[in-house]
């Protein structure tokens, strides 16, 4: 038995056919439930709504928990549909503030950043720029260990008080700054005392005179010159050794390392 082959579909048949699919689309469209139809607050309410989850609630009246995940959806939702509202900067604002205080730097600095890169002109840029180094403050290492978060913290600072020197947050970053310089001279020193203590004297005095050149006047120089002293005593340049000896007496008579100095050089007159 012969099977005859299917005509083509006619043009009215195909377009019947599409007709009948768009309509149960729509159909199907038009069964979705309405509570899966969720309508977007207005920009304002969105804020508030903001404001009040970062305000958090007391519990038991002695801990304030804040659902800082909440408050960030809650502003990110405002940026994404609402872009070009007065809210929307600050709502941006929210977010990198809300990473920080949620002790999530890595966010939180990228969100500043952005800001500031977003909107150059706007009032708070120097606040981002404060906050970005203290998100780097906030994970500094020990001195024993790797320091670039404090050179990272370092550059935003040099950013801030070069060019706005002036903004409320310059008293405080200057005081962080001096702090993190100290802290990255005790970096180098730790290295240096680890090889004075392999007798590496050359790298050790090294490091000792890197530090007096790049960090002077941070309360270490009594210190760090006693141990370049003694670098070039085991080295046998002894000379070099006394001169620095006496600079240290003239600069620093009531510190305690003047006091040591007198010793050594004592005791190298006696070796004479």
């Amino acid at each position: 038995m012969y099977r005859a082959l299917a005509s083509p579909r006619s043009p009215d048949s195909l377009l019947r056919a599409c007709s009948l699919a768009f309509l149960l689309a729509l159909l199907a469209c038009e069964s979705t439930p309405e509570s899966e139809w969720t309508a977007v607050a207005p920009a304002d309410e969105l804020y508030a709504q903001g404001l009040v989850a970062l305000q958090g609630q007391s519990i038991l009246g002695v801990y304030q928990y804040v659902d800082y995940d909440a408050a960030i959806e809650i502003f990110q939702s405002l940026v994404d549909n609402y872009p070009y509202s007065e809210q929307a900067v600050d709502a941006e604002l929210q977010v990198a503030n809300a990473y920080f205080e949620s002790g999530r730097y890595e966010e939180a600095v990228t969100y500043y950043r952005d800001f500031g890169e977003l909107h150059p002109n706007h009032p708070k840029v120097p606040f981002t720029i404060y906050r970005s180094a203290l998100c780097h403050e906030e994970q500094l290492e020990d001195v024993e260990r790797d320091q670039k978060n404090t050179r990272e913290a370092i550059e935003y600072l040099d950013r801030l008080l070069v060019a706005y020197p002036n903004s409320e947050y310059a008293k405080e970053a200057e005081a962080l700054w001096r702090t993190l310089h100290v802290h990255l001279a005790q970096h180098v020193e730790a290295i240096a005392d680890f090889y004075q203590s392999r007798e590496e004297y050359e790298a050790a005095a090294e490091r000792y005179r890197s530090i007096l050149n790049d960090s002077p006047g941070f309360g270490l120089d009594a210190r760090i010159l006693f141990k370049l002293a003694q670098c070039y005593e085991a080295l046998n340049r002894l000379d070099e050794a006394d001169r620095i000896y006496r600079t240290l007496i003239a600069h620093y008579r009531e510190s305690p390392w003047a006091f040591r100095a007198r010793e050594h050089i004592v005791s190298n007159l006696d070796f004479d």
